[in-house]
């Protein structure tokens, strides 16, 4: 068992060195960055040439908390991509570059992508 977690952890850190290496954000176009907990999804939105993050959406989000209380964790993913494009286009912010880093785009990654287009931000 132990071995296949090691196996699991070593693809995924090959599969999100791949992915970087060809996205990167400006501060024009920020690069969106996902990280999916067992019960939690995280996203910014990363300016690599500052280095600084430029706004960020979780399911831990004060304005989110109350409202994806019954949720799926695939609707609340959503509400996340919803709230991070809200962010992004009160800073005049309408383009970014997707990072699903070491996840596949499938499932709760999609939907906070998904959300994010329907919202307005150019993926």
């Amino acid at each position: 068992m132990i071995g296949k977690i090691k196996k699991i952890k070593k693809v995924r850190e090959k599969r999100k060195k791949r992915v970087r290496g060809k996205v990167a954000g400006t501060a024009n176009h920020p690069r969106i960055s996902v990280f999916r907990s067992a019960g939690h999804i995280y996203a910014q939105a990363v300016d690599d040439d500052a280095g600084r993050t430029v706004a960020s959406a979780s399911t831990l989000s004060k304005e989110l908390k109350d409202k994806i209380g019954g949720m799926k964790k695939t609707q609340a993913a959503a509400e996340v991509g919803r709230l991070l494009a809200k962010r992004l286009k009160e800073k005049n912010i309408q383009n970014a570059v997707f990072d699903r880093g070491a996840f596949l785009y499938h499932g709760r990654v999609r939907a906070l992508a998904e959300a994010a287009k329907e919202a307005g931000l150019k993926i």
